[in-house]
């Protein structure tokens, strides 16, 4: 890509409060931050003040960003929100030709005690929840499209997380599905319900362990 990292530019989809962007940056990078929800943007730009950021307030299959302008998309925890096939014709029109998409989450161990508990919780609360494609292999959807994207990329790593409860109740806060929109006074209701059961039942720091599952592949020019 030549010139150093600080010419490399980054498109990071459904930003959130700024957990990428923020690792994106510290890796010397040039970082456009798309996202729709204003109070999560707010908390993003406040805590990326003085950074190497842009931050556009827009949907990631509408990002509004220019045509062929950026060496890497990623999403972080956000593909499974928005249409993906319509979310990877706009990422193939704002790469720049050979360049690369990146797909991530960390995905909870499911059998750690602090998640079994969690789970308890919110299955209690929310009888019908379900974690939707975050947890499926994306792999099927990219070969879909094998006109916009190829060279498929999937890498994984086991990592712990020390955490405070109010740090793992705001993890969950960022969480974006159709269960607890924030947004609305009765998904209000039932995450304040969630992290009150949260608080009442796990410890106050914890050592968690999950899984980094990412899928990257090639723009097809």
């Amino acid at each position: 890509m030549g010139g150093g990292a600080k010419q490399i530019s980054v498109a990071d989809i459904g930003a959130g409060t700024g957990n990428l962007s923020i690792m994106l940056l510290e890796r010397g990078l040039s970082v456009t931050s798309v996202e729709p929800n204003d109070a999560m943007r707010e908390i993003g730009i406040e805590r990326t003040k003085g950074k190497n950021i842009k931050w556009v307030r827009a949907i990631g299959v509408e990002s509004t960003l220019e045509s062929n302008s950026f060496d890497w998309v990623t999403f972080g925890s956000s593909f499974n929100v928005m249409d993906r096939h319509s979310a990877l014709k706009e990422t193939h029109r704002i790469l720049k030709n050979d360049r690369y998409f990146s797909c991530m989450w960390n995905h909870r161990d499911l059998s750690d005690p602090i998640q079994e508990i969690a789970e308890e919780i919110i299955m209690d609360l929310v009888p019908k929840y379900e974690r939707g494609v975050r947890r499926e292999d994306q792999r099927p959807i990219i070969e879909s499209h094998k006109e916009l994207f190829d060279n498929i990329i999937y890498l994984e790593q086991d990592f712990y997380f020390h955490q405070s409860i109010e740090n793992y109740i705001n993890a969950w806060k960022s969480v974006k599905n159709p269960y607890w929109d924030l947004e609305t006074k009765e998904g209000l209701e039932l995450f304040n319900k969630i992290s009150y059961q949260m608080k009442h039942r796990l410890p106050s720091e914890f050592d968690i362990k999950y899984t980094t599952r990412c899928w990257s592949a090639k723009k097809v020019n």
